[in-house]
């Protein structure tokens, strides 16, 4: 893998304070109450450079739905021969659960982060349009690789793993540690993924 250069290192590193400065400031205070140039101040960086990076300033909060559009991009496009779509696809979530990534949101931190969302219409509409995003770019990933059904096979499966996430997500904001149940979760996961799949290419 060739290492970015000096220039794109720093450009990630901005993009990466800015972020954080925000994020802080998002969890202290609540979304609507920090105001883009409040943020650009704390990172002291201009107003510009912070949508240069971010157009807007929901992306700012959900900083890693790049990250994970990507992720998900490559673990179906790069998979091994033989291996289906929808089972790439399951490594890839399995991995991060197992990894207690951030985007597994399978750690005590992500009450802090989905009482943020709740309280903002903003954050709240911007979850919607993620999930129809990610909807959409899997199912084109699904036909590329010749997936039966994959409008309706992208749309289940992903409705079963965010089910699952919002089950989660509350049993922790009710007080419940995370890996008190991570086993039970994975195996639902699993469990879930392969009955929406199988319904999808049965429609």
């Amino acid at each position: 893998m060739t290492r970015p250069g000096l220039r794109e290192r720093k450009k990630q590193e901005v993009r990466e304070r800015i972020s954080g400065i925000a994020t802080l400031l998002f969890l202290e205070r609540g979304f609507d109450a920090v105001s883009v140039a409040e943020i650009a101040e704390a990172a002291g960086v201009s107003k510009m450079t912070v949508f240069n990076y971010f157009p807007r300033k929901e992306e700012l909060f959900f900083d890693r739905v790049p990250q994970l559009f990507d992720m998900i991009t490559t673990a179906v496009r790069d998979r091994e021969p033989g291996v289906a779509a929808t089972d790439a696809l399951l490594a890839l979530w399995l991995g991060l659960f197992d990894q207690r990534h951030a985007l597994a949101g399978m750690h005590d931190e992500v009450s802090t982060f989905w009482r943020v969302v709740l309280g903002s219409p903003a954050l709240r509409a911007r979850v919607r349009e993620a999930l129809e995003e990610i909807e959409t770019l899997v199912a084109e990933l699904f036909a590329e690789a010749g997936q039966p059904e994959p409008e309706m096979t992208a749309a289940l499966a992903l409705a079963a793993v965010r089910v699952r996430y919002v089950a989660a997500a509350r049993r922790i904001m009710s007080g419940e540690h995370a890996e008190s149940f991570a086993a039970e979760q994975r195996a639902s996961i699993v469990a879930a993924w392969g009955a929406a799949v199988a319904a999808g290419m049965t429609n």
